[in-house]
């Protein structure tokens, strides 16, 4: 009994961090879009904007593959999740060079949109350990 309940307790934070990222991936790159549009130049804006958009992107299209393939009733080969993350990777990479090779954004521009998911993961990471140590204290 305690083993289920830890096991569910596990999954609820999982969900819950999972959540937190998906919704500060949205707000961080709202932010930061705006930010870009009021104080650089355009090029710069549409190096954040494009930035954000192919890793949040990303970002759900990976998490709707793992949550698809790890159903146990659907459960996929490996391989094939690794080649959708290969392809998404290998078709980023290719959207990246033509933005930068045309000059359409700002590289600094482009990096700063592309580190909004890491940003987001790094908030859920401090907000996790705030609720580790309060739920010690307590």
């Amino acid at each position: 009994m305690v083993l289920m309940t830890e096991k569910l307790e596990t999954t609820l934070t999982q969900k819950r961090i999972l959540t937190f990222i998906t919704w500060a991936n949205w707000l961080i790159f709202a932010v930061v879009s705006l930010g870009g549009l009021v104080l650089t130049t355009p090029a710069m804006f549409r190096g954040i904007l494009f930035g954000g958009f192919i890793v949040t992107i990303n970002f759900h299209m990976l998490s709707r593959t793992l949550k698809k393939s790890l159903v146990p009733a659907h459960l996929v080969s490996h391989n094939v999740i690794l080649a959708k993350y290969y392809l998404r990777f290998i078709l980023s990479g290719f959207i990246i060079f033509i933005l930068i090779s045309g000059h359409y954004v700002h590289p600094l521009g482009l990096f700063i949109g592309l580190s909004v998911v890491v940003a987001s993961i790094m908030l859920a990471t401090l907000r996790e350990i705030k609720n580790i140590f309060f739920k010690e204290a307590m």
